[in-house]
């Protein structure tokens, strides 16, 4: 007998037949003698939902509120879940993030588990329950609801799973497991048997919507064992793990994100400094920042440019218009119709040729290049967002052509 922790998305629990669904395969998994946590995340589109209701009765809520409001979704699809599992006649308690024992930091919207309380969990896996827990929520030091932000509940599944040191964390979703490629965009995109905790990461990181970055980079960290698998068919699904050697290939997949705005601060004097002042006062407003160009210097002036998320832009640009005379800077500019395409693999480490081989898929389709960021295991692009879906599949045909059966 095990412990196996299995987390259902959205989509996996969007109305009764797919909670029925969902219900079997818990309880198919109970009956092998294995005891059971679940996380899941609310139904469907019910989060974009709460959002829009929020934005009707206030424009600007606070984080705080935002979180009681958004921490219902998974409540509402625990206990509906529940209910499944005992028509089936099964034992099962639904617990909320903070019964569960989940305690975070007080960053609303985007918090951060501290660590997990095991006593409420274990008590009632001792009464041989199978434990359904609400994802993407915990509580703070002011018993405040948090929430852990947009895919939270994988996070919040790996941390169980870690906590409790879990034989196998699954992650159900609606696809087959980790594809080459985004399969709506691209239609010969192939699932993968198994892939690294680092490729995986990488890919989560920039735009792939299988897995949550810090539900990656916890697994890693723990060595769980991961698995992505479909919940609308049995079958095996991708492996996540420390290290792979699928067929050695070159690269695992690209990934879009659209999600992306650069910022360009013009004229900025060329001396030491600009760029550390400028970066932490980012830092202390909570923005992350991603790709990074600084121009040659020119007449005593340069160019910064950098990329962040969308809904970081204007609170971006708000601050640095308050220091922009400071700096000496001539002009801002903020550009948002820009998408981040990217490459990721292993392999690339020791092949060379790999930036050559995209580059060469991008000027083949016509496609321009505007910032270029590297690392041993990613090439990222930044161009038009209207050549972004002819950009994945170019690049993707380019590099899978010899996998693809």
């Amino acid at each position: 007998m095990g412990l196996i922790v299995q987390k259902f998305g959205g989509s996996s629990v969007a109305n009764t037949e797919r909670i029925q669904n969902v219900a079997r395969i818990v309880t198919d998994t109970y009956a092998k003698g294995n005891n059971v946590i679940v996380v899941v995340s609310a139904q469907g589109d019910t989060t974009d939902d709460f959002i829009e209701k929020a934005a009707e009765v206030n424009e600007n809520p606070s984080k705080r509120e935002m979180d009681v409001l958004l921490s219902a979704g998974e409540q509402i699809s625990m206990s509906l879940l529940a209910m499944a599992i005992e028509k089936l006649g099964f034992p099962v308690k639904s617990l909320t993030g903070w019964q569960a024992g989940f305690l975070t930091d007080s960053n609303y919207g985007m918090a951060r588990i501290r660590r997990i309380n095991n006593e409420r969990i274990e008590n009632e896996l001792g009464k041989k329950n199978i434990v359904i827990v609400a994802g993407f929520q915990g509580l703070n030091r002011y018993d405040d609801i948090t929430t852990l932000g947009r895919g939270g509940s994988d996070t919040s599944a790996v941390a169980l799973a870690a906590a409790f040191h879990a034989d196998l964390c699954q992650i159900y979703t609606d696809v087959d497991g980790v594809d080459t490629a985004d399969p709506r965009l691209v239609k010969n995109a192939r699932k993968l048997d198994e892939i690294s905790y680092d490729e995986m990461l990488e890919l989560a990181t920039l735009g792939a919507q299988v897995l949550h970055n810090r539900s990656v980079e916890m697994a890693k960290k723990y060595g769980i064992n991961l698995e992505v698998v479909s919940s609308l068919e049995r079958k095996p699904g991708t492996w996540v793990k420390e290290v792979t050697d699928v067929e050695k290939m070159l690269i695992k997949g690209v990934a879009r994100d659209n999600d992306v705005a650069r910022i360009s601060i013009i004229g900025l004097e060329d001396k030491p400094g600009i760029a550390f002042r400028i970066f932490s006062i980012l830092a202390a407003k909570k923005i992350n920042v991603d790709i990074i160009l600084q121009s040659i210097g020119r007449d005593g002036t340069k160019d910064i440019s950098f990329t962040v998320s969308r809904s970081h832009k204007d609170a971006a640009v708000a601050v640095l218009e308050e220091i922009k005379k400071s700096l000496g800077a001539h002009d801002i500019v903020c550009e948002d119709n820009i998408s981040k395409i990217s490459v990721v693999g292993a392999g690339m480490q020791s092949n060379p040729g790999v930036a050559s081989k995209m580059f060469e898929a991008l000027t083949d389709a016509n496609i321009n290049i505007q910032m270029i960021s590297t690392s041993e295991i990613k090439i990222s692009v930044l161009i038009d967002i209207a050549d972004s879906e002819r950009a994945v599949v170019a690049i993707h045909d380019a590099f899978m052509v010899d996998y693809i059966k």
